[in-house]
């Protein structure tokens, strides 16, 4: 489920854009982000993968990796939900004090576990809606700095900081 668009240059406000474009992803379902999300992974992977994991201490967060894939499928795709809507329980919260680096590579290291099969995989047949299709396409035109800071703005909004 390859997408692909031609990237054009914004000249405007990196903050400006990547604000608009999460506006939108914010105005999508749930499992309509998480698709997304899986998307954007499958498509844009590959570039996320030195800015993530090499910027972040991926031990940090082992241990709630390790938790989550004990975890049944369905309790696996409650929690990434959980994550989305900012439900306060204790996965929530050990997500919450994670670095925005860390973050961006914890939802990079469920993606990876997505593929293997450890974690709740998207099924086969998934297609994006015409909103997420949408979404989809503003992202790809984005330079990939803002590619990036979109993706850590979007994960350093989920889940519960229980220092806040």
């Amino acid at each position: 489920m390859t997408y692909t668009t031609d990237r054009i240059t914004q000249s405007t406000n990196v903050l400006d854009v990547v604000s608009t474009v999460q506006a939108t992803i914010n105005t999508l379902s749930t499992d309509e982000q998480l698709g997304l999300f899986w998307v954007i992974y499958e498509n844009l992977g590959g570039a996320i993968t030195p800015a993530a994991p090499g910027a972040a201490r991926e031990q940090f967060t082992q241990g709630l990796l390790t938790k989550v894939k004990a975890l049944s499928y369905e309790e696996q795709l409650q929690f990434m939900r959980d994550l989305v809507n900012r439900i306060n329980n204790p996965l929530t919260r050990s997500y919450g004090v994670f670095t925005n680096n860390n973050k961006l590579a914890f939802w990079y290291q469920l993606a990876e576990g997505m593929t293997t099969g450890e974690i709740v995989p998207v099924p086969d047949d998934y297609k994006l809606s015409n909103a997420g299709l949408s979404v989809f396409s503003q992202i790809t035109r984005l330079e990939f700095g803002q590619q990036i800071t979109l993706l850590r703005k979007f994960v350093v909004g989920m889940g519960v900081d229980p220092l806040a």
